[in-house]
C-alpha cells in the first residue's frame, strides 16, 4: 500500500506522463473532428507537457516547490492551440497545491485536481461542455469523495481514472459534432493518457497497456466512417491567432490584462488570455489579427506570434476526406528524433516520420503501424540508428505490406538515402541506390559523457563533451566547439566537400551559425552548413560528404 507520493517519484510520474503522451500523440491527433482542428490536439498538448517536462528534468531537486514551479512555468511558455493552453492551465492550478506540500496524499492529489479544473475553466471565455474541461472537472469532483474512501494511491488514482474513462465516453452526447464522427473528445482523452503515465509509474511497470477504444462500438468507428465536415460548422472567425506578451511597459498593469481580453473578445472567439505582469500568453481565432497584435503591442512586447489560416485549412481538410487517392506503388518510413529532422524527412517525401532515435528506441510494432499508415503498396523504412534496425526488420512480420529496411544507422544517412530514392525507378533499383548512396555518408555525433570511464584511448569524466563516429570516440574536450572542430579534423579528408552541422535542441541558432563560419574559416576546401535538427541528447550532429 503507497500511501504518499515523495517528490522523486512525482517526478517519474510527470515524465511517465510525458512519455505515454508521446507514445499515443498521433492517435489523440486523429480524434480530432471538427471543420478545423485548433492544431492537433495531441501534438498540442504533447508539446505543451513536454515544455513542462524539459523544465522538471533541469530541476536539481525533488522538492514539490521546485517542481511545482517548474510544471507551470514550462507549461505556460510551451502551450501551444487551445487544448495546449488549457493542459497549462490544469497543470498551472494542480502546481499551486502541490508545491506546498512536503509529500503527497491523496487528499492533496484531489485538492491539486479541483484546483487545476477550477483555473482551466476560469482560463476560458466561455467554457464549453464535452471537452477536455468537463472530463477534468468530473474526475476532480469524484476525486474529492474518492480521497476519503482510499488512502492508497493506487486505488485512489485507479478509481479516478475510470470515472474519467466513464465522463469520456459520455462527450459524445455533450457535443453532437463528436458523435457524428464516432469519437471521443480529443482533449479529453489526451488528459487521460497524462494520467494514465501518471499511473503507470505509481505501480512502477511500464508494461501496462492501456486500450483506448474510445467508444468505437458505440459509434461504429471501425467502419470506414467520415464525418460529413460540410455540415460540421461554419467557421465565423477565419485566423487562428497565438502570440506571448513579454517585457511589459511600465504603465501596463493587471487590469489592462483584463482589458485586453475583453477587447480580443469584441472581435473574435475562442479566446484565452492568461498570464501576469511577466507573461501573457494570448489565443484567439479573429478575422482581424492585426487588430489583436495591435492591441497586445499596447501592453508590451510580442513574441512567438503564430497565424494560421484556418479558412484555407478547412477547404485541405474537406478535400482530403472527400478524395481517396489509390495507393502508390512505393513510400517511406523514417525514425528520427527533434522537430528538424522531421521537417526535413517530410521535405524529403518521407511519408511517416517516427519519433525516436538514441533513448528511445521505436518498437516493431510501433513500426509496423507507421507503415500500415502509408498508402502504399511497398513501404522503405529508414531506422536511422544501429539499435532500431533489428525492430525494423521484425516489423515486417507484423503487416501486409511489402516491407524494405535499408540499414540506416544514423539520421545523415538516412537524408542521404532519401535523396537517391526515386519514386519512378523500381525497388530493386531504388535499393541498391539507397544503400550506396548511405554508404557514402559519414556521421559525427557530439554529446556529453554519463560517467567516469576509460574507452577508446580516452579517459572521460562526467559532463565533458565528446565527439564520435558510428563506432567509437575520436574527440573529447571542455567546450561544444572546440569538441566538435576536433571530431570535424577526424573525419574530413581529402575527398569531402560537405559538412552539415545539425544542431540539438540545447543549442542556439546564433552558436550553431558562430561555429559554422568558425569551421568554414578553418577548412575553406569544404562547404558547412548549420541546420536545426532540434534533437535531444546531442549537441550536433554531422554528415560529412
Amino acid at each position: 500500500m503507497q500511501k504518499t507520493v515523495n517528490g522523486a517519484m512525482f517526478r517519474k510520474m510527470v515524465l511517465a506522463a510525458a512519455n505515454l503522451l508521446e507514445e499515443n500523440r498521433k492517435y489523440v491527433d486523429s480524434l480530432n473532428v471538427f471543420p478545423v482542428p485548433d492544431g492537433d490536439t495531441g501534438t498540442n498538448m504533447n508539446l505543451t507537457f513536454k515544455s513542462a517536462t524539459k523544465e522538471v528534468n533541469e530541476c536539481l531537486n525533488n522538492n514539490f516547490d521546485t517542481l511545482g514551479e517548474a510544471i507551470s512555468k514550462g507549461a505556460l511558455r510551451g502551450a501551444r492551440g487551445n487544448s495546449g493552453v488549457i493542459l497549462s492551465q490544469i497543470l498551472k492550478g494542480m502546481a499551486s497545491v502541490i508545491s506546498q506540500c512536503t509529500e503527497l496524499k491523496t487528499k492533496d492529489f484531489a485538492k491539486a485536481m479541483k484546483e487545476g479544473a477550477d483555473i482551466a475553466y476560469k482560463a476560458v471565455t466561455k467554457p464549453k461542455e464535452g471537452t477536455i474541461l468537463t472530463v477534468i472537472r468530473v474526475m476532480a469532483e469524484h476525486a474529492q469523495s474518492s480521497c476519503k474512501k482510499h488512502s492508497d494511491f493506487e486505488e485512489f488514482l485507479k478509481d479516478v481514472l475510470d470515472k474519467g474513462e466513464e465522463i469520456l465516453m459520455e462527450t459524445p452526447e455533450m457535443l453532437p459534432v463528436l458523435k457524428k464522427a464516432g469519437v471521443v473528445d480529443a482533449g479529453g482523452r489526451g488528459l487521460l493518457v497524462i494520467f494514465s503515465g501518471f499511473y503507470r509509474a505509481l505501480v512502477n511497470d511500464d508494461s501496462v497497456s492501456f486500450d483506448f477504444v474510445d467508444a468505437a462500438s458505440a459509434y461504429e468507428k471501425d467502419k470506414e466512417f467520415h464525418a460529413n465536415l460540410v455540415d460540421l460548422a461554419e467557421i465565423q472567425f477565419g485566423y487562428c491567432t497565438e502570440y506571448m506578451v513579454i517585457n511589459m511597459h511600465k504603465k501596463t498593469t493587471q487590469s489592462d490584462i483584463e482589458k485586453l481580453r475583453e477587447r480580443l473578445c469584441e472581435i473574435g472567439d475562442s479566446v484565452i488570455c492568461i498570464g501576469d505582469l511577466s507573461l501573457v500568453k494570448v489565443h484567439v481565432h479573429t478575422n482581424e489579427p492585426n487588430r489583436a497584435l495591435g492591441y497586445a503591442l499596447e501592453l508590451g512586447e510580442i513574441t512567438n506570434v503564430k497565424i494560421e489560416n484556418m479558412l484555407e485549412q478547412n477547404r485541405e481538410l474537406l478535400k482530403a476526406q472527400t478524395q481517396k487517392e489509390p495507393p502508390k506503388a512505393m513510400g517511406m518510413v523514417s525514425v528520427s528524433a527533434g522537430d528538424g529532422f522531421a521537417l526535413l524527412f517530410k521535405d524529403l517525401t518521407v511519408d511517416y516520420v517516427i519519433q525516436g532515435g538514441q533513448t528511445m528506441n521505436p518498437s516493431a510494432n510501433d513500426i509496423a503501424q507507421a507503415i500500415d499508415k502509408v498508402n502504399a503498396d511497398t513501404v522503405f523504412v529508414l531506422p536511422n540508428n544501429k539499435n532500431i534496425i533489428l525492430a525494423a526488420e521484425q516489423a515486417q512480420a507484423l503487416t501486409k505490406k511489402n516491407v524494405v529496411v535499408i540499414p540506416t544507422r544514423s539520421v545523415p544517412e538516412g537524408i542521404s538515402a532519401c535523396l537517391s530514392f526515386n519514386p519512378e525507378a523500381t525497388i530493386e533499383e531504388n535499393v541498391e541506390a539507397m544503400k550506396a548512396s548511405m554508404q557514402s555518408v559519414k556521421t559525427g555525433n557530439v554529446t556529453y559523457a554519463v560517467r567516469d570511464t576509460h574507452i577508446d584511448d580516452f579517459d572521460l569524466s562526467v559532463g565533458e563533451i565528446i565527439g564520435l563516429d558510428n563506432s567509437s570516440i575520436l574527440a573529447k574536450g571542455k567546450e561544444i566547439p572546440e569538441t566538435v572542430d576536433g571530431l570535424v579534423a577526424k573525419l574530413i579528408d581529402e575527398n569531402t566537400v560537405n559538412v552539415t552541422l545539425f544542431y540539438g535542441e540545447e543549442v542556439t541558432e546564433e552558436d550553431a551559425i558562430k561555429l559554422q563560419d568558425d569551421l568554414q574559416k578553418k577548412y575553406p576546401q569544404c562547404e558547412f552548413n548549420a541546420v536545426s535538427g532540434g534533437q535531444p541528447v546531442y549537441y550536433y550532429i554531422l554528415s560529412i560528404e
